[in-house]
């Protein structure tokens, strides 16, 4: 008896270079017996002044190839320009019914896929969420591997919007991430009660950036008359002008940093707040695309405080508060 046919898919992601992050959304595809799942990832990534390995290739029912890269870190684009030399022979060799791209539109590697793609079908998913024009070659690249797309995965309505008035026409379903629950989930017994803590704990877990709004965060603290405290996780380049920022606002006793750390160890630090905040500021050439960090603190039984930009108050909804 021969086996009924598989739909092969070829899905090419940065984002899956880690087993404990982007890699996760795979597996319960990678557990149908209807599909075969090869996934594409960087050797080595370069991500927030860092190189990170490639975990290893033996997630169970996953085809992970993890391929070298050109161009991982160069030119204003960050890694936008980045692709495979060994693309083609990849392609060949899985023989894709499905090029599936967690990359944005206009991102070289999307070029690449696009034009090896042949007779499989292409879905891109987008998250970009504020209509401009890109400088030369990023809004030619948009816009042919639009044209080429058969299907777009649209992680809010405003990035639909995007690739509508980029040209594209066809077929659009709505997809938001995922939270891994075995990692963040409420606090348990593991955890323990620890010592009482007086005041209010806020946190922030992401990129230490201007437009995070974490400015709004200490001066809301200096004007507070009963005790916030703010812990901090994540690395970024305002990172000096915010810790000078608390100095000057005589805060240090009670705003804390942290370098990233990995899922579990997040998840401990959420679990040990009152709030999360998402106090993110929306500017002409960026506004919030989604904020995962959201759910991963709902999910640990956390509330959060965020500001309206972008997707923030859809993905919060009932599970916080949205402040202007």
């Amino acid at each position: 008896m021969t086996s009924a046919p598989c739909l092969r898919i070829l899905s090419i992601a940065h984002c899956a270079v880690s087993r404990q992050a982007g890699r996760l959304r795979y597996h319960p595809l990678a557990a149908r017996s209807d599909l075969e799942v090869h996934l594409l990832v960087p050797r080595r990534w370069h991500e927030y002044g860092r190189m990170i390995d490639a975990d290893p290739p033996d997630d169970r029912g996953l085809r992970v190839h993890a391929l070298p890269i050109l161009l991982p870190r160069a030119g204003p684009m960050n890694w936008y320009l980045h692709f495979y030399p060994g693309l083609h022979r990849l392609i060949r060799q899985v023989r894709p019914d499905v090029i599936h791209l967690w990359e944005e539109p206009w991102s070289v590697i999307a070029l690449q896929a696009s034009l090896l793609s042949g007779d499989a079908a292409v879905v891109m998913e987008v998250d970009q969420n504020i209509i401009k024009r890109l400088p030369p070659p990023f809004e030619a690249i948009r816009r042919h591997v639009l044209r080429r797309t058969d299907h777009v995965l649209s992680r809010h309505e405003e990035a639909t919007s995007v690739v509508r008035a980029k040209g594209y026409q066809g077929p659009v379903s709505a997809i938001g991430y995922g939270v891994n629950r075995d990692i963040f989930s409420p606090a348990g017994e593991a955890d323990g009660a620890g010592p009482p803590r007086r005041g209010l704990r806020l946190g922030y877990v992401g990129r230490v950036l201007e437009e995070k709004g974490l400015d709004e965060a200490l001066d809301a603290m200096v004007r507070a008359r009963s005790p916030v405290f703010l812990a901090i996780m994540g690395e970024g380049a305002y990172e000096a002008r915010l810790r000078q920022r608390v100095a000057e606002l005589g805060l240090e006793s009670r705003v804390t940093f942290q370098p990233w750390r990995p899922p579990a160890e997040v998840a401990h630090f959420i679990r040990g707040l009152d709030v999360l905040i998402l106090l993110s500021r929306s500017t002409k050439k960026w506004r919030e695309q989604f904020g995962r960090v959201i759910l991963e603190a709902q999910s640990c039984g956390v509330p959060v405080i965020g500001s309206k930009s972008g997707a923030i108050p859809d993905v919060i909804g009932p599970g916080g508060w949205i402040v202007p």
